[in-house]
């Protein structure tokens, strides 16, 4: 009979079918290892209804002028700056839309900074120093539900009245879940490595903040179709990808497109309402602003 858990965190226990991995060849490890991410998708999964319910949370609080704020320590913490750091390139969001702290500061981004998660202090200063308010959505990530820094940083940003969400990937308490808006729980297993939640965990931690920032910029009308027309011009692969967007949907040349684009001043969806009603930029601006930006309610629907 096998000895029950040392910790009852999922994350924090033994894969059986790992148990023999520094005795395989090269090949047997990738096929290991891809085996068991194949899981994380369908944990992810059983978790739609609490992501579906984090997204209308984080777009009622954008429609409110209020942020989205992910909350971590580090692989869960450098997911969350990462998926907001893309947020402006990809959908020409102020960058304090969404924001990202981790325990540590900048500094844990590129080297561990361990220690720094166990003060559930430094997480309400964190809180504090960026003024949450009622308006907010603070996203708390710690895969294994425990880190002090988390914990810290969500209960000041109750007590300053913003709503708050919670992703782990082990079983959560009832406590959590009363305490919470919402608790996303993907149950991704034992991961390869004992306690190496960079792995599944972390796959599934992406997933699903590339889920909710991705429905909710498409709720707010910053995605034609499925075409990326809120986009910043900040590089040519940028300008070559919005010359591109006019030119499917407008069915101009490169040479048209290039104008449009510039005379919209690199934006995207300007250039479209620009090429399809046949007015200048600041007309197409304006048209824009009365529908809140959503470029159907203006040249009607992609189809």
């Amino acid at each position: 009979m096998a000895n029950p858990p040392l910790d009852k965190r999922l994350t924090e226990q033994r894969n059986p079918r790992s148990m023999r991995i520094d005795q395989l060849t090269p090949l047997e490890i990738v096929d290991l290892i891809n085996a068991e991410d194949q899981m994380v998708a369908q944990a992810v999964h059983e978790e739609r209804e609490a992501i579906a319910r984090c997204i209308e949370l984080v777009v009622d609080s954008f429609r409110r002028g209020g942020r989205l704020i992910y909350v971590g320590a580090g692989t869960s913490g450098r997911l969350g700056v990462l998926d907001a750091s893309e947020m402006p390139p990809t959908y020409r969001t102020d960058p304090s839309m969404v924001q990202g702290i981790i325990a540590g500061g900048p500094a844990a981004l590129v080297r561990a900074q361990e220690g720094a998660e166990d003060h559930p202090e430094d997480g309400a200063a964190a809180i504090d120093e960026r003024g949450v308010g009622p308006d907010d959505f603070v996203l708390g990530i710690a895969t294994s539900g425990t880190t002090p820094f988390v914990h810290g940083a969500l209960r000041r940003a109750r007590e300053r009245g913003a709503r708050t969400g919670f992703l782990l990937c082990t079983y959560p308490t009832e406590e959590l879940v009363r305490t919470h808006d919402v608790v996303i729980a993907p149950l991704v297993g034992p991961e390869v490595i004992t306690g190496s939640t960079r792995m599944k965990a972390g796959t599934a931690t992406k997933m699903v903040l590339n889920t909710i920032t991705t429905a909710a910029m498409v709720l707010l009308g910053k995605v034609y179709g499925n075409l990326m027309v809120d986009l910043q011009v900040t590089c040519e692969k940028l300008r070559d990808r919005g010359q591109r967007i006019l030119m499917e949907v407008l069915g101009v040349d490169r040479p048209e497109a290039e104008r449009l684009l510039d005379e919209a001043g690199g934006h995207v969806k300007t250039g479209i309402v620009m090429g399809k009603l046949g007015v200048d930029a600041e007309e197409a601006r304006r048209r824009l602003d009365e529908v809140g930006g959503r470029l159907s309610n203006v040249v009607g629907d992609l189809g």
